[in-house]
């Protein structure tokens, strides 16, 4: 076990699923986990650990595959959410358990909920961020986003093609970083940034102001950059070339979700106004949904820009189901 660059916080390899992810840990008791994002890692829960081991929890935080200092398998299919729920089912009695909540945020929500959807006898309750639940699509997600966006730029598209968008992040990892981190901020106008044709680049024209936001320091974005000069931004991308994937291997899942839930978002997060449906649905489908809040005046980052507010909400959840 090593140190970390939180306070209080220790990181360590754990085997899981036939590969090791490393995880950041604090505080013993029944387990939490948290799912980080993109492009992000365990420290975008880095205000979470405290106030949750305060109060009797054991916080783990781990770095998804292809992140930070876990492994990095190189095939593009080993991202489909299959595999990456694997891995977090797998941590669960590689942790010393029999049950664990689990928490995630962006493309760690859909892990979260995946995981409570079909392991309902491990996981106890379940929270995301940002990405509400929704059932399986009834037709193949690809085609259909290609549809959509068809004639514009839409940045899931744009990461398809391998090689094209980690030659752009990682052109200069840490300005890349910055802008893609802002731009989802409460502080960007998503209406306001150039318009963008289906052949454009991502980052060519976002904001990169000379000063940080309150909720992303200097030592925050050394801290991403350094993490993504280690690991490269294939396995992060990974992600998005397995829609399809994912929704082959996932035929004949379950539609409903029955453990207590908690869903929390920033009322200004684009990914809000883009699944607005899938939120108005949500409720119909998560069938014991005990916090179901917006944040005002909070973008994307939901943990990063509104510590306090996710940490109320977490508290108030895990309260509501007799964890504290």
């Amino acid at each position: 076990m090593t140190g970390s660059v939180v306070d209080g916080v220790n990181e360590r390899r754990i085997a899981t699923n036939g590969i090791e992810l490393n995880i950041a840990e604090a505080g013993s008791g029944p387990l939490v986990l948290l799912l980080h994002g993109f492009p992000e890692s365990w420290y975008s829960w880095r205000h979470q650990f405290a106030p949750l081991a305060a109060v009797g929890y054991h916080v783990v935080a781990p770095d998804m595959r292809g992140y930070g200092k876990s492994d990095r398998p190189e095939a593009i299919e080993a991202y489909n959410q299959v595999e990456v729920v694997n891995d977090i089912m797998g941590l669960v009695p590689a942790l010393g358990y029999e049950t664990a909540v689990v928490i995630g945020h962006d493309w760690g929500a859909p892990t979260a909920w995946s995981t409570a959807l079909n392991h309902p006898d491990v996981i106890t309750a379940v929270g995301a961020l940002s990405v509400p639940f929704s059932p399986r699509s009834p037709v193949q997600p690809m085609p259909m986003m290609r549809e959509v966006f068809k004639g514009q730029f839409f940045y899931q598209l744009y990461f398809q093609e391998p090689g094209v968008a980690e030659a752009e992040f990682e052109a200069d990892i840490r300005t890349a970083l910055k802008k893609f981190l802002i731009m989802g901020a409460a502080e960007t106008d998503l209406s306001k940034l150039p318009g963008k044709g289906p052949d454009d680049d991502l980052l060519s024209g976002l904001p990169n102001p000379d000063t940080l936001p309150d909720w992303l320091g200097e030592a925050d974005l050394d801290f991403y950059a350094g993490e993504f000069s280690r690991s490269g931004m294939r396995g992060p991308l990974n992600y998005y070339r397995n829609h399809d994937l994912t929704w082959e291997l996932t035929e004949g899942a379950p539609t409903t979700i029955e453990q207590p839930a908690m869903f929390v978002a920033g009322e200004k997060d684009g990914v809000i106004t883009m699944a607005a449906q899938a939120l108005e649905s949500m409720p119909t489908y998560v069938k014991d949904l005990r916090i179901n809040e917006l944040i005002p005046d909070v973008g994307h980052w939901t943990q990063q820009e509104a510590p306090e507010a996710v940490n109320d909400a977490i508290l108030r959840f895990l309260a509501m189901i007799g964890q504290s």
